[in-house]
């Protein structure tokens, strides 16, 4: 598999069955009779982000991974959030800049080091092993989270929902 991807593709794909999750949640709260901001603040235990801040957290290693490992500007995003509908328009704008990105920059990830603000001073990392040592890790374990808080709600999602999209010839 290449990089772009790793770093683009499959966090795109990711991110829309989020949306499509985001979709059963609110269908869910309108069944159940409860305002489905209440899910927004659902965590799995008290020292983890609750849901809202879950899916901005997915949303930033998916936008991180893309731009770090293409070498461009991601954009900015300053957590304010607070519905799901802009929730939703911020998944969406994360999906967006990523179909923007162009597939050179990722031909070459692997010969670009990258220097992060969270690596000990004058410390390098090899673009290829960013993506694949921590942001993907850090990006899936924020989607699989959000998935998690949901069930743990009682939303009816299945397996088939989180890997839904296949690609199939």
């Amino acid at each position: 598999m290449n990089t772009y991807a790793l770093a683009v593709t499959q966090p795109a794909k990711m991110l829309g069955n989020l949306l499509a999750w985001l979709d059963k949640a609110e269908a869910h709260a309108e069944a159940k009779g409860f305002d489905v901001a209440v899910l927004l603040e659902a965590r799995l235990a008290p020292d983890m982000f609750p849901l809202r801040r879950q899916i901005q957290a997915a949303a930033d290693g998916a936008k991180f991974l893309g731009a770090r490992v293409a070498g461009v500007e991601p954009p900015k995003h300053p957590d304010t959030e607070t519905t799901l509908a802009e929730l939703r328009d911020r998944v969406q704008a994360v999906r967006t800049f990523l179909a923007e990105l162009p597939t050179e920059p990722f031909e070459q990830a692997s010969e670009r080091s990258l220097s992060l603000p969270f690596l000990p001073e004058g410390k390098t990392i090899r673009a290829t092993d960013y993506a694949n040592e921590f942001a993907l890790p850090n990006f899936s374990f924020h989607v699989v989270t959000t998935y998690a808080i949901l069930r743990n709600n009682g939303v009816e999602l299945g397996k088939r929902d989180y890997i839904t999209g296949l690609t199939l010839q």
